[in-house]
């Protein structure tokens, strides 16, 4: 068994699910997710059950957090057209950004792809073939346009340098405060 749901009063249930990855007990709180704690092999279930019981303190502070996160996303996503918008259209939209800023900016790219990625809301290989995550097309336009060329200047520089940086800030004025921005938007990651 490599995953058992646990019920703790106050808090709700918990996941404790066994990882390969993980060397020590860690709890986390996502949106959508909830509470789960990474279980390394070795250390058994009753452990990992103590372990988020002497948390409880710090869940029961943070899972109005969580809460107010979780209505926010779904408010935005109710709002929001692209919420009722067809896989194929979202495509299509993100596509023809993606054409279209790579036109306007001279930086090109190999091949492009629209996946539902859980993490991130794009990347570029060294091969400059760029993935987009099609929740981009829920975020204000500024946003959608900012993270489309984020992986395009990706093709010329393929790190978080200066270089990065400056060459992003030519296309993208306040590139770094519009990165903060789209951070708030996480939540359409975590579906």
């Amino acid at each position: 068994m490599n995953k058992k749901k646990v019920v703790i009063s106050g808090i709700g249930e918990v996941v404790l699910e066994k990882s390969s990855r993980a060397r020590h007990m860690n709890l986390s709180i996502r949106p959508f997710r909830g509470i789960r704690v990474a279980v390394p092999w070795g250390v058994s279930f009753e452990a990992a059950e103590a372990f988020a019981r002497s948390k409880s303190q710090w869940l029961i502070k943070h899972l109005p957090k969580l809460k107010a996160l979780e209505q926010e996303a779904a408010k935005r996503q109710s709002d929001s057209p692209a919420g009722l918008m067809d896989r194929q259209t979202a495509r299509s939209i993100l596509i023809k950004r993606l054409d279209l800023l790579s036109a306007k900016s001279g930086l090109q790219y190999d091949r492009a792809f629209v996946k539902n990625q859980k993490t991130r809301w794009g990347s570029c290989s060294e091969k400059k073939n760029i993935n987009l995550n099609i929740n981009l097309v829920r975020l204000p336009e500024e946003l959608m346009d900012y993270a489309i060329m984020h992986e395009l200047v990706h093709t010329a520089v393929l790190n978080h340098s200066r270089e990065f940086w400056n060459l992003l800030e030519r296309f993208v004025k306040d590139a770094r405060a519009l990165d903060r921005e789209l951070g708030k938007y996480s939540l359409f990651l975590v579906r």
